[in-house]
């Protein structure tokens, strides 16, 4: 590892002016995924401005029955809250699904969404990767690809994004709270990621100096319910090859409301827009759900390394949707 300074800010106003003065900085959060690029010489600051004690690390109650989740919170303590529990389950089983105990007791809520894709030719300086030097070429195109992208990805850059927690919060309709050189803004999840067209290098619209301060849902629908279902080589301490972020609501055998957002398959939390139309009104059967799955994938262009992603995505999405549907009845 490169030796760098350090600097523990004291507002959040000085650490966004440091970082925008000083080209080679970045922000420092829990670290779990930073230190490991740093460690790797794939990230290379010569400045780590430590933020975690500046934004709130509570859970807190919104007037209109949401929550608002600070960026310094744990995955651990998110996981484990009870209101988590109770009202989003697809958050809590989320992140209960990603890491070890220890890296999600360290973690925190905006340095989860900001990790870069554990892409093995963006993690290894050796290779050419688009994403760590723009106009490199991508190395996966003609490599390795079965952990790649088959949904939006381009021709710049085949990675996926690897965040449970941030599918969950895109099928949920989260919006990420930013502080920047300007002014404070609010972002939706599904908007806060960018598919990587010509600028791989650029995973978030984040412009530079922004920091992420908190993440708010809206309150849970009575009748939702959520789930959300991993598929990985291994049990434990794995990436997804997919995974399928899911609420249902059902009355009178038809789906009323649905919401679905896709991991391991794209750049970003893959929000599975066509899917969910074909669903509202449709009867709640296999058959649906099915179907649904079908129209979202009709737009996946797997590479020849990743093909059954297409198959495997369809299966996962429709036994997610099942498992609901038992639940609702």
């Amino acid at each position: 590892m490169r030796p760098f300074r350090y600097e523990l800010a004291d507002e959040v106003s000085a650490a966004v002016t440091t970082l925008v003065e000083e080209p080679d900085a970045a922000y420092l959060a829990g670290g779990t995924n930073l230190v490991d690029l740093m460690r790797l010489e794939v990230a290379t600051p010569e400045l780590l401005i430590d933020v975690r004690r500046l934004t709130s690390d509570r859970i807190e109650e919104l007037p209109d029955g949401g929550l608002r989740i600070g960026a310094a919170v744990p995955n651990s303590d998110l996981a484990a809250d009870s209101r988590v529990r109770r009202r989003y389950p697809v958050l809590s089983q989320a992140l209960l699904s990603g890491a070890s105990g220890q890296l999600r007791n360290l973690a925190t809520t905006g340095g989860n969404l900001l990790q870069r894709t554990r892409c093995p030719y963006f993690q290894n300086v050796t290779t050419a990767c688009n994403k760590r030097t723009p106009g490199a070429g991508c190395s996966a195109m003609e490599g390795y690809q079965r952990d790649m992208a088959i949904l939006g990805a381009s021709p710049t850059c085949v990675a996926t994004h690897p965040s449970d927690m941030a599918v969950a919060l895109a099928a949920l309709d989260a919006v990420v709270t930013v502080a920047g050189p300007a002014s404070e803004r609010r972002i939706p999840l599904t908007d806060l990621y960018r598919l990587p067209e010509a600028e791989p290098e650029r995973d978030t619209v984040l412009e530079r100096g922004e920091l992420i301060t908190g993440v708010e849902l809206p309150p849970p629908h009575s009748a939702l319910r959520s789930r959300y279902r991993k598929v990985r080589d291994r049990a434990s301490y794995a990436f997804a090859l997919v995974s399928v972020a899911a609420a249902l609501e059902v009355t009178d055998g038809a789906v009323r409301d649905v919401a679905i957002a896709l991991g391991g398959v794209a750049h970003k939390p893959w929000r599975a827009t066509t899917a969910e139309a074909v669903l509202r009104g449709a009867p709640a059967t296999r058959e649906s759900f099915v179907d649904a799955a079908a129209a979202e994938l009709s737009a996946a262009r797997p590479l020849a390394g990743n093909a059954f992603k297409v198959p495997l995505a369809r299966n996962t999405m429709v036994a997610t949707l099942l498992e609901l549907l038992e639940e609702a009845r």
